[in-house]
């Protein structure tokens, strides 16, 4: 170790580095890539009216197509952030925490429609923005 990095974290420093990430930041990119598919799969099945959910009396009841559009686009931009936090782009840590944040709040105003579904995507988005509040684990690319 040069006397330059003594005392830093991996992956604190500018330095490019070829080797995946690993630990706390693969598993953070990993929940986002899967609460992004399942939110986008729940999403196709919303704009296609599938007779899957169903919510009565909710006061955040919306057009099912519209939900729709929500978790599609939603799980679009947790895919993509998934794969740039897998990646160790800088900007990944904040757009994931922001993203995973929208998806725990669509989540949960969608439970009436879907509990399961919701709840356990729920559970993803919490794991992924705790993961990514872990300090000095992310490389600067």
């Amino acid at each position: 170790m040069s006397e330059s990095s003594a005392g830093r974290l991996p992956g604190s420093t500018g330095e490019h580095q070829d080797a995946p990430v690993t630990g706390v930041p693969m598993f953070a990119g990993l929940a986002l890539e899967l609460s992004g598919s399942l939110s986008f799969l729940m999403g196709i099945a919303g704009i296609a009216g599938d007779n899957l959910f169903h919510a009565s009396q909710y006061a955040y009841r919306f057009n099912l197509t519209t939900w729709g559009w929500a978790h599609l686009v939603i799980g679009l931009a947790l895919i993509v952030t998934g794969l740039a936090v897998l990646l160790g782009k800088s900007w990944s840590r904040g757009a994931g925490l922001v993203l995973g944040a929208v998806s725990l709040i669509t989540q949960f105003l969608f439970i009436p429609y879907y509990p399961l579904w919701s709840i356990s995507v729920m559970v993803l988005d919490l794991l992924a923005v705790w993961a990514l509040t872990r300090s000095g684990t992310f490389a600067t690319r």
